[in-house]
């Protein structure tokens, strides 16, 4: 139940300014005495639907024989409900156009707070580290038996004692609270919770009472969680026809027509020969490096790349390098070392060299410098391996992820991974690139030797959206489009008013993932608090995801969000900010009332930090966000 349908709750608009969902509360509630609203009241759904030659003359006279159509409540609870799942358009100018402007990829600038606010932070985990080893000690003597799997028993060592189980006991469980919290429901636009108590925050109760909420959770990029539409549709069409499991591995008997289609139409939406499609996508990482290098080989690997593209690195058995996070000149200089000097003591030739990054890294809201890799390509001769599960679907004019993004021919990148979790509303990854690269995968990977098949209902959802993007659905014409572009608009404008209210933002413009950084442990849980008291969902990141002192909340943006829901949120974390006094920035990294002049160091020094009111964000935001930001 969306959360508009509850009485007694506050939206974000003004006092005497209702929405249209509180208008329909309203007529659903009071079904007894209905006022109703006429449909030129309502807002048009953003999903086009076919049209019969002659259905618009039966809409012609059915509109003169009946001047006023009132819609009925079930009609409305209907209309209610495909607006949480995914929110209507509010005006054409809330759409944008992702497209690099061209050339080299500006590092993203990273804002640091005073020095006041880290030193505090290191002293925060200090305490909470040194209490909890005293907690440890003296819990040990007197309660023994609740610590029977930290200590050694019968000559057996303790299996799980090292740094990461005293975080676990002393650190995050203090705020436990703010993770795992059960769902029910679509993740869409609003995600209900289900409301839960606790007295030592290991242990949770339900109470039996849900709560809607604004979603900034969930990886739903383009809106494709939703249980109504033509993806679910296809879906459920697929279920009566193929059942819901094919109960086999990909290299037995459980490859379907359905299957083969999906990697034709991957492969053609990615603009590779062949691909391949797996049902988990940590699983794509993790068994497709040691099916294409093994011992010999080297990888350079970015400092940030996600754990499966780690963990299959070191199953390969091959050498592994890091260099630091999107930076071309320590990649040039390990590239430079590796060939001139080969392998460790022989002084071999390394049989390849595999330089493996991510196209939109999920923690930092970065995008990779693709442009610069490229050149380093060509001058250097390495293999590249682009991990895209969140820039395939979010980024690029055609939603076609990086090589789409800086327009450059995928053919250029030999290996291009992603994900079906984020941007298609489905799960499973897939891995595109040559033929002969594909074939050998499908005979060497471990994943799809031995890895389940994708179900049918999963392999529909990917292809509905996948054709959908690609605008190759002639019955929804445009809706992949308006997605991609609601999406942009969206990332664009959360992160402009977040700057310009004073937080600390990291990645850059176009990318849906923003972070918002806290530091200080104990501003963790209170800032998820006060956004869930305000009927908001949010994620918050520390260790071991992110370094020991940079906690943020981590914030996706969906197309499914309409302004209004933006502008709630801005709302909101204006208040929270305030409180918490996690307003840091000094302007470097964007925000400014004024655009800086490049290399003006004199007016740069002058100009105030960014502390606009959100009357002033919210005023300006749509205009600003079509330009250069700043």
């Amino acid at each position: 139940m969306p959360s508009w349908k509850r009485k007694g709750k506050s939206g974000s608009k003004k006092e005497g300014e209702p929405s249209t969902a509180q208008t329909l509360l309203s007529v659903v509630n009071n079904a007894s005495n209905l006022s109703l609203p006429t449909l030129s009241t309502l807002p048009s759904l953003p999903i086009s639907r076919p049209q019969t030659p002659n259905q618009p003359e039966r809409q012609q006279q059915q509109q003169q024989n009946s001047p006023e159509q009132i819609p009925s409540p079930e009609d409305l609870r209907r209309k209610a409900k495909r607006d949480a799942a995914f929110g209507p358009l509010e005006s054409p100018s809330h759409l944008c156009v992702s497209r690099h402007p061209g050339g080299h990829l500006a590092d993203a600038v990273v804002d640091e707070p005073p020095y006041f606010y880290l030193f505090t932070t290191y002293i925060s985990f200090l305490i909470l580290i040194f209490v909890g080893h005293i907690r440890d000690y003296i819990a040990k003597w007197f309660t023994p038996h609740k610590y029977r799997h930290l200590m050694a028993r019968n000559g057996y060592a303790p299996l799980y004692s090292d740094f990461d189980s005293f975080y676990t006991r002393r650190l995050k469980l203090r705020i436990n609270d703010c993770f795992d919290r059960p769902t029910t429901g679509v993740p869409g636009r609003y995600i209900t919770l289900l409301d839960r108590e606790t007295d030592d925050n290991l242990h949770f109760r339900l109470k039996g009472t849900t709560t809607d909420t604004l979603n900034l959770s969930s990886y739903n990029y383009l809106g494709f969680a939703q249980s109504e539409g033509p993806c679910a549709d296809f879906a459920e069409e697929t279920v009566r026809r193929d059942g819901i499991s094919m109960t086999g591995t990909i290299g037995d008997a459980a490859t379907t027509s359905l299957h083969v289609e999906v990697e034709r139409q991957i492969a053609r939406f990615v603009g590779k020969e062949d691909a391949v499609v797996f049902s988990m996508g940590f699983v794509t990482n993790a068994t497709t490096f040691p099916a294409i290098v093994g011992k010999g080989c080297l990888i350079l690997s970015d400092e940030l790349n996600h754990a499966s593209i780690r963990f299959g690195a070191r199953m390969s058995g091959a050498s592994i390098q890091v260099f630091a996070h999107n930076s071309m000149t320590d990649l040039e200089k390990k590239l430079r070392d590796a060939i001139s000097q080969g392998q460790p003591r022989t002084h071999r030739p390394w049989k390849k060299i595999v330089v493996t990054v991510e196209g939109l890294y999920s923690m930092e809201g970065t995008m990779v410098n693709l442009p610069r890799i490229m050149e380093l390509k060509k001058r250097y001769r390495f293999y590249l391996f682009v991990d895209e599960a969140h820039s395939i679907g979010a980024v690029g004019p055609r939603g076609r992820g990086v090589c789409d993004y800086f327009k450059i021919d995928p053919a250029e990148v030999d290996i291009l991974m992603g994900t079906f979790t984020k941007s298609f509303g489905a799960n499973g990854g897939y891995i595109a690139a040559d033929k002969a690269i594909i074939d050998k995968i499908r005979c060497t990977n471990a994943g799809q030797i031995y890895g389940e098949a994708p179900t049918p209902p999963v392999l529909a959802q990917i292809l509905s959206s996948v054709r959908l993007i690609a605008d190759e659905d002639p019955l929804h014409s445009g809706e992949g489009q308006e997605r991609l572009q609601r999406l942009v608009f969206n990332s664009r404008y959360l992160r402009l008013g977040l700057k310009r209210l004073g937080f600390i933002v990291y990645g850059h413009d176009d990318s849906p993932i923003i972070p918002v950084m806290l530091y200080n442990p104990a501003k963790m849980p209170a800032f998820s608090h006060e956004m869930l008291k305000r009927k908001i969902s949010v994620v918050v990141v520390t260790y071991p995801a992110t370094p020991l002192e940079l906690s943020r909340a981590r914030l996706c943006i969906s197309a499914s969000h309409t302004k209004q829901d933006l502008d709630r949120f801005l709302v909101a974390c204006d208040e929270v900010g305030e409180a918490l006094q996690i307003k840091f920035s000094s302007g470097v990294a964007g925000g400014l009332r004024e655009r800086p002049v490049p290399g003006d160091a004199k007016n740069a020094q002058i100009l105030e930090k960014p502390r606009w009111t959100v009357k002033e964000v919210i005023e300006r935001g749509v205009k600003d966000v079509q330009g250069t930001l700043y």
